[in-house]
């Protein structure tokens, strides 16, 4: 099987002469899951969009199941940092998921089918009870989870989530690992966090971005690696982790 995600030789830079994402290759296999780590400006968000299709490479080349983020796109969950949402518009619980099923020409007529499968992501998440509440009125946490239900609501093959720990509550924290882990063995998840401890949780490989971009396999991340991205002192929590990413330990896993 080609591989779900494929970067060949890929540049990009929003000025020019100044690259935010030099010579990048890489692939991520199906049954992989993969967590993108690095320094602010390092071009974690930057190469998220181009993986959406929101940005073109300058050079290089983005296969997304075999074809272009573009046309891959009814495939693709996205959750976006919260912070980038107005969190007071007007609408319900169940109307931010049902966006997740907005497809051309559906001018947001929605069928009984749609309201299910809406529904459905809604209790994976451990909120249906919320689906007649306004987004507005919910805590930070359960505006995350509603997010998360919105991009599960396309039933998306790959699933980009970026800072999806970010606002959850503490006591929510086990359910929601619980939750991803139960995704990771549906679809591919692709995560962008800041914290190296879940890196070390739930997920398989380690997409390390600072202008370059390495792989590792999760149980070989370790604190000399995580300084090297980030080029200072990182401390680090390590999780018991199974790796499914069927590469030798002794070796960083490069597909």
């Amino acid at each position: 099987m080609p591989p779900i995600i494929e970067v060949k030789d890929l540049s990009f830079a929003y000025s020019p002469g100044i690259p935010v994402l030099e010579d990048v290759s890489f692939c991520i296999n199906a049954g992989q899951s993969g967590c993108i780590v690095g320094p602010n400006g390092g071009g974690k968000s930057t190469l998220l969009k181009l993986l959406l299709g929101l940005l073109q490479p300058d050079s290089g080349s983005i296969s997304i199941f075999n074809t272009s983020p573009v046309n891959a796109r009814a495939k693709i969950g996205y959750m976006p940092q919260y912070h980038q949402l107005d969190a007071s518009f007007p609408a319900s619980v169940m109307e931010v998921t049902l966006m997740g099923r907005i497809k051309p020409r559906t001018l947001f007529c929605y069928r009984k089918a749609d309201r299910a499968v809406a529904m459905e992501a809604l209790d994976i998440l451990g909120i249906a009870d919320l689906a007649q509440r306004s987004f507005a009125g919910l805590s930070g946490g359960q505006r995350q989870r509603v997010l998360i239900a919105r991009a599960l609501a396309g039933q998306p093959e790959l699933l980009l989530l970026d800072e999806p720990t970010a606002n959850i509550d503490p006591g929510a924290e086990e359910q929601f690992y619980s939750t991803l882990e139960q995704l990771r063995r549906q679809m591919t998840v692709i995560t962008v966090s800041h914290d190296l401890g879940f890196v070390n949780r739930e997920t398989d490989l380690v997409i390390c971005v600072n202008r370059s971009v390495n792989l590792h396999c999760a149980t070989d991340f370790t604190a000399e690696t995580a300084d090297a991205v980030y080029h200072h002192h990182v401390n680090m929590i390590k999780h018991d982790h199974a790796c499914f990413c069927h590469c030798e330990k002794e070796s960083p896993c490069h597909d």
